[in-house]
């Protein structure tokens, strides 16, 4: 059997990258948000050398100790303290780990379920594209995060049971990205070439066709990662999700609400936090889509 997929060289793949980087880096907030989110890894790889204390350390003689700029603040604690006496910012940051953790985990789950039911429904058609496509129908008939909530009622509270809760909520999109642009790739000329010389449907699925389509499915990735930290996030201020002492930006919210008034710093650092990573991988998914989506390119 010969394999008729080109192979692109090494000049060729350099010149993409190029292509690539030129489009991406027109749009100025995508270079921001790319900035800021690769900050946001490099804090939560080296959180334990960049923190000033430890996360769950308790400093019982400075309960809600105010940001150090504020009258009655210490400069120990920069972004001051909470109930219990814990570092803000030692939190936010070891929270950062949490919150990028979640969003690699979901989205992975679901970028693989979707993309094989999406190329199974795509690729048969049928009654096999029905019944795939009405199940995800019904999950998408259901907002969202009323839906993650449910099912970690089911499960049980816990950040691994809202990662796979969330993780399901957002597969439908992928599987129907994946099956629309497998439906519109499995009749062109290279697919019917590939056919002709013995290709079976696996390597026509997997080797041909699927990597036809990723452009869109890297832009949805993007899109669901941001979705995937701010539901988790609200799971987790619902109490769903990852339980205390766990420093998750969400769970930090939940255990400040009653301190809302007399304390804002104990809630804003963290809505901040999660405010700001949403906003940067939302920019970035914008500077994707302008890049990879050839109707989308400035002349």
């Amino acid at each position: 059997m010969t394999d008729v997929t080109p192979t692109p060289t090494r000049s060729e793949r350099a010149r993409l990258l190029r292509d690539f980087w030129f489009y991406f880096s027109e749009n100025r907030g995508a270079v921001i948000g790319l900035a800021v989110f690769v900050a946001l890894v490099l804090l939560a790889i080296f959180a334990p050398l960049i923190a000033p204390h430890s996360p769950t350390l308790q400093h019982r003689d400075l309960l809600l100790t105010p940001p150090a700029w504020v009258a009655g603040g210490n400069p120990d604690f920069l972004l001051g303290t909470d109930a219990v006496g814990r570092d803000i910012l030692s939190r936010l940051i070891f929270g950062a780990r949490q919150s990028l953790f979640i969003g690699c985990v979901v989205v992975s789950i679901a970028l693989s379920g979707g993309i094989l039911l999406g190329l199974v429904a795509g690729f048969f058609g049928g009654w096999v594209d029905a019944v795939i496509m009405r199940v995800m129908d019904v999950i998408l008939a259901f907002p969202s995060l009323l839906l993650a909530l449910v099912m970690v009622a089911i499960l049980g509270p816990g950040l691994m049971n809202a990662m796979i809760a969330i993780a399901i909520v957002l597969q439908p999109h992928f599987a129907r990205l994946t099956r629309a642009a497998v439906m519109a790739e499995k009749n062109r000329e290279y697919v019917m070439a590939a056919r002709v010389a013995g290709a079976g449907r696996l390597r026509l699925m997997f080797r041909t066709i699927l990597p036809n389509c990723l452009a869109p499915l890297i832009v949805q990735g993007t899109l669901s990662f941001s979705n995937a930290v701010l539901d988790a996030a609200a799971l987790g201020f619902l109490g769903m999700g990852a339980q205390p002492p766990t420093p998750e930006w969400g769970t930090m919210l939940a255990e400040a609400r009653e301190f809302i008034l007399r304390a804002w710093w104990v809630v804003t650092f963290p809505g901040l936090a999660i405010l700001i990573t949403v906003l940067a991988i939302n920019l970035v998914g914008d500077g994707l889509r302008d890049a990879l989506d050839p109707k989308l390119k400035r002349s």
